[in-house]
């Protein structure tokens, strides 16, 4: 790999030149005589400006060279074969790896349209870039939750550069009006608040105590002591219920603050990767993005992103800061399994426990909360 050059020297009395060269201690690889004023050198580049200092009245002209030089001589005389393979290799990654078709097989057209709409709006259109196999299973996961109703199942299946789409649609059958006689009951103790009866006889009154499976709402229509009939009743039933919580809160907790530093950076997006142009990246950072140029058939973006560098400080809370976070806490747990309709009447703190990292509160919680259960008549 050492660099080496094959001089022509031409001049008289070629054998005093050699002599020259070697008292200047310059390593002749390599002579061959053509006559006796012409000869063939091999030097070592290094060497070569030596030469060129002491040749005096003999003509040197470079004819070869050997080694790393004339592997780059080569490399730059095919620098447009490579920059052409490196182009053509880039498009075909990018040609393999774009989206130009799509087809949604079913019968129904109306089918067809929810799909397809739903596939671009999750980023599966003709000229986008593929998918890869986790972003095809969240997508086919949020078009069926989406479409529980209409959409039984779905496959998208790579063919090449083309998708191809199968559903199944859901097949409903009309619902069968149940007409069993019914009464409505406590699905929980509580004190009731509220009832609504749209069918049947109401037979428990407000602020009444009742314990699960009593029954509030009846279908039995009574005449004169009598049971005339029975119908299937209808209606809500409202009660006070009590939960008790016990939550365990850190006084340690990891919270996110921003360093004050921002700026503006340059990204190009390709096919699933990001380029950053930009020194000293921040580790933890907040992005906004504004999209400066995108292409129609290649999968490529340039961005500019507002980064707000972020990090991770360890809070350290008091026992009243960690006895509130706590508080809140079992509050959120509570509210996290209440309908709409449903509400926290009041909450009461009970006691509290610290151990080493972490402090044990108990709450007590009174409840708005639907209790409305249903249970045939003859059960």
């Amino acid at each position: 790999m050492n660099s080496k050059i094959l001089l022509d020297v031409e001049g008289k009395n070629i054998n005093r030149f050699i002599k020259k060269l070697r008292s200047n201690k310059i390593d002749v690889l390599k002579i061959k005589y053509k006559n006796k004023n012409e000869a063939s050198v091999v030097i070592k580049k290094s060497d070569y400006s030596k030469v060129k200092k002491i040749k005096s009245i003999y003509d040197i002209n470079v004819a070869e060279v050997f080694g790393f030089l004339k592997i780059k001589r080569k490399m730059i005389r095919g620098k447009y074969l490579i920059i052409f393979s490196m182009l053509a290799f880039l498009l075909f990654i990018t040609l393999t790896n774009t989206v130009f078709d799509i087809e949604v097989v079913h019968s129904n057209k109306e089918i067809r349209t929810i799909v397809m709409n739903e596939l671009s709006k999750n980023g599966i259109r003709k000229y986008s870039a593929k998918k890869n196999y986790n972003q095809i299973q969240m997508i086919k996961e949020k078009i069926l939750s989406k479409y529980p109703n209409r959409i039984e199942w779905i496959e998208i299946e790579e063919m090449g550069t083309k998708y191809i789409v199968r559903v199944e649609e859901r097949k409903i059958p009309g619902e069968k009006i149940n007409n069993t006689p019914r009464n409505i009951v406590a699905m929980k103790e509580g004190i009731i608040k509220k009832v609504i009866a749209n069918k049947g006889e109401i037979i428990r009154d407000m602020d009444d105590f009742v314990q699960k499976g009593e029954l509030i709402i009846s279908g039995d229509l009574i005449f004169n002591n009598e049971v005339k009939g029975k119908v299937r009743a209808e209606g809500k039933v409202y009660a006070e219920i009590w939960y008790l919580t016990k939550v365990r809160y850190p006084f340690v907790i990891d919270k996110n603050e921003f360093t004050g530093r921002e700026k503006d950076v340059l990204t190009v997006k390709f096919l699933n990767r990001k380029f950053e142009f930009t020194f000293n990246k921040f580790k933890q950072k907040k992005i906004k993005e504004k999209e400066i140029f995108s292409h129609r058939f290649l999968p490529i973006k340039l961005v500019l992103e507002k980064q707000k560098e972020k990090r991770i400080v360890n809070q350290i809370l008091t026992y009243d800061e960690a006895l509130e976070c706590a508080k809140k806490a079992s509050e959120r747990e509570i509210k996290s399994k209440l309908k709409k309709d449903e509400y926290i009447i009041k909450s009461t703190y009970l006691k509290s426990s610290v151990n080493n990292s972490t402090i044990d509160v108990e709450m007590f919680f009174s409840v708005y909360e639907d209790i409305t259960d249903y249970v045939e008549i003859g059960e």
